[in-house]
């Protein structure tokens, strides 16, 4: 996750502690973080997405975990201390007992994040959301009117959202907007970034397409999109701080985002350039997220090194708890474990050695990380291969960049 904010202007942000090891909670180093845990507790929705990683419908899936298991799960992770928990779905709200296990999960301790599509959202659930002390609620927009109801399969579906929005606002909820780029929706984003400035909506997540699920029949963005995407939300950002206006700007599912900024830093001789090189090195990029910093339960219980990665299980809190899996404490888990951790175990130029393609000799490589290891892997098969929507050109990749 590359914060624009934070790294373009320079202005502390709410996670930089867990995010580039600055504050009082920070770790001493970005591999020995505990993991964001995005639990996904249901797979039905009232949606039907085109990019929906998990295929969710409006049914009923068998096998999704009983309140005794949830409370389980809920009171474990509470005592590993991960920095997050993030509830998404299919649709999390549709849960039966959402409320019960958002109330359970602060009265532990828990930072609460709420991944939603926003239209169940009522001014008494708004309120309850308040009330529950939930850090934020994330709330999924992809166009402006019709892009997005055809993006999430219903008519209506932006009214809705947009309600939602609203119905946070009046309680003073925080709330952030999430949104897929894909070359749908791209070409809009000026209107999407009016939006979240009309609304005042306090927090951005733009995530680059991971091609799983529904979102395997997308297209990814193709070079000059992504760098489109990433200059116009650079510009508003710069817009927004000029103006006195500290809003949370990032992208997700793209480490190359970093060495792309600090390419553009570099050419402009912007002042923020070294402290952005530096807390971008400290991250990592992929090497030190999914498997490590990032981690899934879905909804039947299985524990995946990211929410995407379905095919890597690394067990079940059904039978096993989630820390305890992710410790390594379990032969299921273990050595999936250690292989996909030893991509950022071993020093930057060790893992470098061992990349295939343009990664293998990329300049940007401590700071990148690889990409978003799960793409490449995806796209390779393996875990060493580079991640195929890095749009840095061969030039901005380096002199010993490998085809």
């Amino acid at each position: 996750m590359i914060n624009l904010t934070r790294l373009w202007t320079g202005e502390a942000q709410p996670a930089d502690d867990l995010r580039y090891g600055h504050g009082k909670a920070a770790a001493s180093n970005s591999r020995v973080r505990k993991p964001i845990v995005v639990w996904n507790i249901t797979r039905t929705c009232n949606l039907r997405c085109v990019h929906c990683y998990s295929d969710s419908m409006a049914q009923q899936y068998p096998g999704e975990l009983n309140w005794e298991q949830m409370q389980a799960v809920v009171q474990d992770l509470a005592e590993y201390q991960v920095p997050s928990l993030l509830l998404s779905g299919g649709e999390p709200m549709i849960h039966p007992r959402f409320f019960d296990l958002v109330d359970l999960a602060s009265s532990k301790g828990l930072k609460l994040t709420i991944s939603t599509n926003g239209t169940l959202i009522t001014p008494e659930k708004a309120a309850r959301l308040k009330e529950a002390n939930v850090a934020y609620v994330g709330i999924s927009l992809d166009g402006i009117g019709a892009i997005h109801d055809e993006f999430r399969g219903k008519q209506g579906a932006f009214d809705s959202a947009v309600r939602g929005f609203k119905h946070c606002h009046e309680v003073d909820q925080k709330t952030g907007l999430r949104m897929t780029l894909t070359r749908h929706n791209v070409a809009n984003l000026d209107r999407i970034l009016d939006f979240i400035e009309e609304k005042e909506i306090k927090r951005t997540c733009f995530y680059h397409l991971v091609p799983a699920g529904r979102g395997s029949e997308l297209q990814v963005l193709d070079p000059a999109e992504s760098r489109h995407a990433i200059d116009t939300l650079i510009k508003r950002v710069e817009h927004w701080h000029d103006r006195g206006i500290n809003r949370e700007v990032l992208t997700v599912t793209q480490p190359a985002d970093g060495a792309y900024l600090l390419t553009r830093m570099e050419r402009e001789n912007h002042p923020n350039l070294e402290q952005a090189r530096q807390l971008l090195n400290w991250n990592g990029g992929g090497a030190n997220s999914s498997g490590r910093a990032v981690s899934n339960i879905d909804t039947q219980g299985n524990v995946h090194p990211d929410q995407f990665w379905q095919d890597v299980q690394l067990g079940n809190v059904k039978q096993i708890p989630f820390s305890t899996i992710w410790e390594e404490g379990n032969p299921m888990s273990a050595k999936i474990l250690s292989e996909i951790r030893s991509v950022g175990a071993l020093s930057a130029s060790e893992r470098q050695e061992k990349m295939q393609g343009p990664c293998g000799g990329c300049q940007w490589f401590a700071t990148c990380g690889g990409g978003f290891r799960t793409r490449a892997a995806f796209a390779n098969g393996h875990l060493w291969g580079s991640d195929p929507a890095c749009y840095l050109t061969t030039e901005e990749i380096g002199a010993h960049a490998v085809c």
